[in-house]
């Protein structure tokens, strides 16, 4: 007779899986969920993912709103979201479990911390009586791991006393999900050792809960037949990192100030989900990037007008009450003409709402949220590696037109994560920007609003230079000299002149791809960051042989020349937003198309199931 061992056994393989961390926003579940998605790049998956975490500093511990949870599907193939039901829950407390429950997918695996479901814990979560005990969840695998025992056990030779102890309890999950899935150690492990360089007796701790966390997986009989292990995925051949959105997006701003041969200047005031952009910045001064932590939201687009006005590639970054703040200078910034990058990272509002929340409310926020007629560029960005791309197309307009561009991206672009080929550097466009250098006027002075006859920009002269002054300001402008001016025919050329230049941005853009091998006749139209899941509802729609349309758009003002056509040529339309109906409300009044809105506003994104069965509704 051959007997079977728990390290005979060889791991299932699967295309994807879905993972959920879930527990106190004190249990490290972010780190826990980025370190795991960190060794499934490094082993090649393809992934993406979706953070989840309170507002709130400290929430009450063990509290539903003091959970927070970190997603992430891997898959062998080219996958889009982080997936609708996870396949896995890691739960570190009874609130974790309650909150996150409903969303796994039946006979699905949960992965318990034993020891936090007692009484007290289980009260604050609402429980009446104990789910491990009650039959409750007798329609899943559990596997249950008595994680604070073994953690101090793990750490007990390693120097750490007090508090500290239990604060690497993350790792041994992290590792016991590493077994389970067959993800390498050697990754997290390098992590920790350059994290707490300074700090030997931590990085021993979280190292040894690490290997604890694994070898009680391995060695562990309610492990047995649970191994899985996905493949890595066939991707085009390249340099890849995981990279999220804010991280992107701060890539692509210095990309684009080396495209146009000009310093970076950056002005912030803090704030979420935007914050992590000033982070980043901040570290590359080498590349000529100059960061000002303003005192608020005022400031800071104020100072950064400055420095557009003084030669600079100048950004503000902000979001949802924040770009508010931001609206009587980024009119001051319109009026001026001078270029500027106001990047607005969208989350649930209104008022300080739903800072760590998706939603996709401040379209309409974005075109008219100013005073007197100031129409702006908006472009959007679609995934956390497009909002490189959509950088540096907003430097290109900026620059190109003289003129502020609205960038947005969301909070699932900014906190979500996703592999990213390092782009080769001669694919870097040359926008390099040539200041005016001598006067323009035929008495010798120079006028500021003399236009260049295709774009309508203005020339931009760096104060100093000799003979170059000028006036501009926020009081309207004489045509071509810029000379304060309230002669009414002048106004109306002045207003009919800035919105012309934005609207002639139209015939500067690519005109709108359709994606339709099928001939189909309802198309599915959307922005930013809907653009994965609308995309896998759009390919198991037509998996099943239905033919449907898509369209996402980049340019949300203008909108690409040859729209209305498109949205003419289909009998259905069909607008995917994350709220009550904004781009659906541009649409229709700008193409009298009779499209049709799915909305949601529910702090959460769409699943593709959603999105999948309102398109099989309406074919």
């Amino acid at each position: 007779m051959v007997s079977t061992t728990i390290e005979d056994v060889e791991p299932e393989f699967l295309d994807k899986v879905i993972i959920r961390f879930a527990g106190d926003s004190g249990d490290g579940m972010q780190l826990a969920g980025n370190r795991f998605t960190d060794a499934s790049a490094a082993f090649g998956n393809d992934l993406a993912t979706f953070p989840s975490f309170p507002a709130e500093i400290r929430a009450p511990a063990g509290t539903l709103p003091g959970v927070s949870s970190f997603q992430v599907q891997i898959a062998d193939f080219d996958i889009l979201t982080a997936g609708d039901e996870p396949d896995v829950l890691v739960a570190m407390n009874p609130a974790a479990l309650k909150s996150n429950l409903a969303d796994l997918r039946p006979m699905g695996t949960i992965v318990i911390n034993t020891e936090a479901f007692e009484e007290r814990n289980l009260a604050k979560a609402g429980y009446e009586t104990n789910p491990l005990t009650d039959g409750s969840l007798d329609g899943y695998k559990v596997i249950e791991a008595p994680m604070e025992s073994l953690t101090k056990e793990a750490v007990k030779d390693t120097g750490v006393s007090g508090r500290d102890v239990l604060r690497s309890k993350n790792m041994f999950a992290l590792g016991l999900m590493a077994w389970l899935y067959s993800r390498p150690l050697e990754p997290t492990t390098q992590w920790i050792e350059a994290k707490f360089g300074k700090k030997p007796e931590v990085a021993a701790a979280n190292i040894a809960t690490l290997k604890a966390g694994y070898n009680f997986g391995l060695t562990t009989e309610a492990t047995m037949n649970s191994a899985v292990s996905v493949k890595p995925a066939k991707l085009p051949p390249g340099e890849y990192t995981t990279i999220s959105g804010n991280l992107s997006l701060a890539w692509g701003l210095i990309a684009g100030a080396k495209a146009a041969g000009l310093p970076l200047f950056y002005g912030s005031y803090p704030i979420t989900p935007a914050s992590d952009i000033l982070h980043e910045l901040s570290r590359h001064k080498n590349f000529g990037v100059r960061t000002f932590q303003a005192e608020d939201e005022i400031a800071a687009i104020s100072a950064s007008i400055g420095a557009a006005f003084g030669g600079h590639l100048a950004v503000t970054g902000t979001s949802g009450p924040g770009l508010a703040l931001k609206s009587e200078a980024l009119s001051l910034a319109m009026m001026t003409e001078l270029p500027l990058i106001v990047i607005n990272v969208q989350r649930g509002g209104p008022s300080t709402g739903l800072p760590t929340k998706p939603e996709q409310s401040d379209l309409l926020f974005a075109m008219y949220g100013r005073h007197g007629e100031s129409p702006l560029p908006i472009v959007a960005a679609s995934s956390p590696s497009d909002a490189y791309d959509a950088a540096i197309e907003a430097i290109r307009i900026a620059l190109k037109y003289m003129t502020p561009v609205l960038l947005l991206s969301d909070n699932s672009v900014a906190t979500g994560s996703e592999p990213w080929r390092l782009p080769e550097r001669d694919s870097l466009p040359d926008f390099t920007v040539r200041f005016a250098t001598k006067p323009n006027g035929p008495a010798g002075e120079f006028l500021p609003y003399v236009r260049d006859p295709l774009t309508f920009a203005r020339q931009w002269a760096v104060p100093g230079t000799p003979g170059l002054e000028h006036r501009i300001g926020g009081l309207e402008k004489e045509e071509v000299s810029g000379n304060v001016s309230y002669n009414p025919a002048n106004h109306q050329l002045m207003t009919d002149t800035r919105a012309w230049k934005v609207a002639n941005i139209a015939n500067d853009i690519p005109p709108v791809a359709v994606d339709d091998p099928d001939g189909a006749r309802t198309l599915v139209i959307g922005w930013g960051s809907t653009l994965p899941v609308i995309k896998a509802a759009v390919r198991r729609v037509r998996n099943d042989g239905k033919p449907v349309a898509h369209v996402h758009l980049r340019h949300l003002n203008p909108f690409p020349a040859n729209l209305g056509e498109v949205l003419r040529s289909y009998e259905r339309v069909l607008v995917p937003e994350l709220n009550n109906g904004q781009l659906i409300r541009l649409l229709r009044a700008e193409y009298l198309v009779d499209a049709v809105g799915l909305n949601k506003v529910s702090a959460l994104p769409f699943k593709v199931t959603e999105i999948e069965t309102k398109i099989r509704e309406m074919i």
